[in-house]
């Protein structure tokens, strides 16, 4: 039940004056299909402009105000192509033109009459020997109207949208803002000196201000702490199954390497979780290839000598398959059932696999998202895997643990090396254990820097390779990550390197039919195929230790962990492996800097640290790929700064300021609602 005071906020867009189903559309592309995400639409920048009362006083490319009367409208020779110009002067008889392009040079026929005095805002540039305004950002009879608009925010925008229509929105959406209570603590609020919620918004949308920014950076911090921390403690609250292993089946695990110790100190820290009776909600962060299903193996191995069950969930229907042939090899000496549940098994396959499910005779089950669904019942689930984390929210990580009499054990595991001051951002309901070690035998992969322009000798270098017995990755560039230029990208390169290797290579992409893309992942593991050519649809878990070269094609416009992630796709064997990054001519510094991070070092964690470093206020690591940004209104550097506080202040209200119930903590149900992540509150009422 969302707090009544909310209800203007979260009223549909078009309620708004202006919006019907034409201009619905854009906003939607835009996410802006609520009053709420438009007073979260913050301005992208400011245009600070200066009035002037004649041309001589202003700089060329400085934004300008100035009174110009226009003395000729000027059209193109070549109509509806050309320019059209209306030449205006100033106060002291200095010649301006002001130029519109295509369908804008109506509205200029129209807002500048000739001889009629007019107030142009927009930039002034010079183009021959004349001073020009192209496409002026306002125009208006009197110079009040202007005056106004001396700092303008300028918004994102999608196709059909323009910056006034944007904030004439906003601007609507400002004025139903409620005065909120205050959730944050009071020591903090005073040290920071932060405006009141209402304030701050509408401070944000007027013109650079640091105090409004991170004061709403810092409520969307705050809210997603207080959820984690929600989640944790409902977790806590919650009866589990404390689950005692006596050690009877890992004894009969025959592994062919020995364990790290990162590994081994990882087993002890998850069965100290799963003796407690309060359910373990556990990340285990491993960099690429440094045995999470090992890891993961022990575990269930625990659950099914306690007699219980366990699933793990994976992303994909590439990787459940992946995950359930190394575990059944692995676990083929502890005589325990693994079965493989995924979206495709139909008929008597999937009937046979849920009465062995309710009946337990099936121990440890593996599957995509398919193992949720409502007719899926297990006998007695007692621990839940879940692999690559950050692509399951919390509700579905909820759903699936009221699949067991009791609410099972959670161990989540990523491949993605999260830097420390962001693991609290992503992760603040987990305890965390961190595999930084990798298992002995893993060679170092050789990792080259290659310029585009050598594209012909690196075609000649692949074609030694396969012609040596071993197989290789071809990762095709993310084409400004527009999925459809991505596959374009892809396709076209599998047709020229097709004609070189003929049937020996395969492709992979993400909109592929899934029969299609399975037969062809399937042709590269058997080794009938020898060149994959993909997308980054491979980046996360693919295992074949005969592929020993991975070629990625403008590796520039990859992120550090992606790239880092790529590689991890070889030096999976006991052969040598290599990294082929071919990079574009034009190289930003920062495209420089990241190349050369990645070929000097393999290890995850610190190319993570140097990731953020590069980003400054980009997006937090490794969420891009998953499709879903943790957060909107803080940037990385807000996160940095801002979250230990955040969460400090979160630990309080739970452990000291009374929780939800105090005052505090009403205002603070409100500030879960606001961010949506009510699923926080549920969790207190189911509770």
């Amino acid at each position: 039940m969302r707090p009544d005071v909310l209800n203007p906020l979260f009223a549909e867009s078009q309620t708004l004056d202006g919006v019907g189903p034409k201009l619905a559309k854009p906003l939607e592309k835009l996410g802006l299909t609520r009053v709420r995400d438009l007073i979260y639409h913050l301005p992208e920048r400011f245009v600070t402009r200066r009035a002037i009362t004649n041309l001589d006083e202003a700089g060329e490319g400085e934004q300008v105000i100035v009174a110009l009367t226009p003395t000729e409208h000027r059209s193109s020779r070549n109509p509806g192509r050309g320019p059209f110009r209306v030449l205006a002067q100033d106060d002291i008889g200095n010649i301006c033109a002001i130029t519109y392009f295509g369908r804008a040079s109506y509205t200029g026929k129209k807002q500048l009459p000739v001889g009629e005095k007019r107030w142009v805002a927009g930039r002034l540039d010079r183009y021959g020997d004349m001073l020009q305004i192209v496409h002026p950002d306002h125009v208006e009879e009197t110079s009040d109207a202007n005056m106004g608009r001396m700092t303008e925010a300028v918004y994102r925008l999608s196709e059909g949208l323009t910056q006034p229509r944007v904030a004439s929105l906003v601007e609507q959406s400002l004025s139903k803002a409620p005065e909120l209570p205050e959730w944050i603590e009071p020591g903090q609020f005073e040290r920071e000196g932060w405006p009141s919620w209402q304030e701050a918004v509408k401070e944000a949308h007027k013109g650079p201000n640091e105090a409004a920014r991170n004061r709403l950076a810092y409520d969307e911090l705050l809210a997603n702490s207080l959820a984690l921390l929600l989640v944790k403690a409902d977790s806590r609250r919650r009866k589990g199954q404390a689950l005692q292993g006596d050690g009877s089946l890992r004894a009969k695990l025959d592994l062919p390497f020995e364990m790290t110790g990162a590994q081994k100190r990882s087993v002890t820290e998850i069965e100290g979780d799963l003796q407690q009776e309060a359910p373990m909600l556990r990340l285990l962060q491993g960099d690429v290839g440094a045995g999470k299903t090992v890891v993961a193996l022990h575990a269930m191995l625990i659950a099914n000598e306690a007699g219980k069950q366990a699933a793990l969930l994976a992303p994909t229907e590439i990787l459940a398959r992946q995950h359930y042939e190394t575990l059944r090899k692995m676990a083929a000496p502890c005589g325990v059932e693994v079965a493989l549940l995924t979206g495709r098994a139909k008929g008597r396959e999937r009937e046979g696999l849920l009465m062995g499910l309710i009946q337990g005779e099936i121990d440890i089950l593996v599957g995509t998202h398919a193992i949720f669904q409502d007719s899926v019942t297990y006998k007695d689930l007692g621990l839940v895997v879940i692999d690559e984390q950050h692509r399951f929210g919390v509700a579905q990580r909820l759903a699936l643990a009221g699949k067991g009499k009791r609410a099972p054990h959670t161990l989540a595991m990523t491949a993605t090396p999260i830097p420390r001051s962001l693991t609290l951002a992503q992760y603040g309901e987990m305890d965390v254990s961190r595999l930084d070690e990798l298992p002995p035998g893993r060679q170092a992969i050789d990792t080259l820097v290659f310029p585009q322009s050598r594209l012909d000798e690196m075609v000649a270098a692949v074609g030694r390779h396969l012609a040596s017995g071993s197989q290789a990755y071809w990762v095709c560039p993310m084409v400004r990550e527009n999925e459809v230029t991505d596959i374009a990208a892809a396709e076209a390169r599998y047709a020229a390197l097709s004609e070189h290797f003929g049937d020996a290579v395969v492709m992979v992409h993400g909109q592929l039919h899934p029969d299609i893309k399975d037969a062809n992942m399937a042709r590269f593991a058997s080794g009938q195929a020898k060149l994959l050519i993909a997308t980054t649809v491979i980046e996360v878990g693919v295992d074949v230790p005969s592929a020993t070269l991975m070629v990625i094609e403008q590796a520039e416009r990859f992120g550090l962990a992606q790239l880092h992630q790529l590689r991890g796709r070889v030096g999976r064997g006991s052969e040598k492996s290599r990294c082929v990054l071919l990079r574009g001519d034009e190289l930003s510094e920062t495209g420089k800097k990241r190349l050369t991070y990645v070929k000097e070092s393999q290890d995850g964690f610190l190319l993570a640290e140097k990731d953020l470093e590069l980003r400054g206020g980009g997006e937090l690591l490794g969420t891009r790929q998953s499709g879903e940004a943790a957060f909107r209104i803080a940037d990385l550097d807000q996160v940095q700064k801002l979250l230990p506080a955040a969460h400090a202040d979160a630990r309080l209200l739970m452990e000291r300021d009374g929780g939800l119930t105090s005052k505090r903590g009403e205002a603070a149900r409100i500030l879960l609602y606001l961010f949506e992540r009510d699923w926080g509150v549920q969790l207190l009422r189911g509770g």
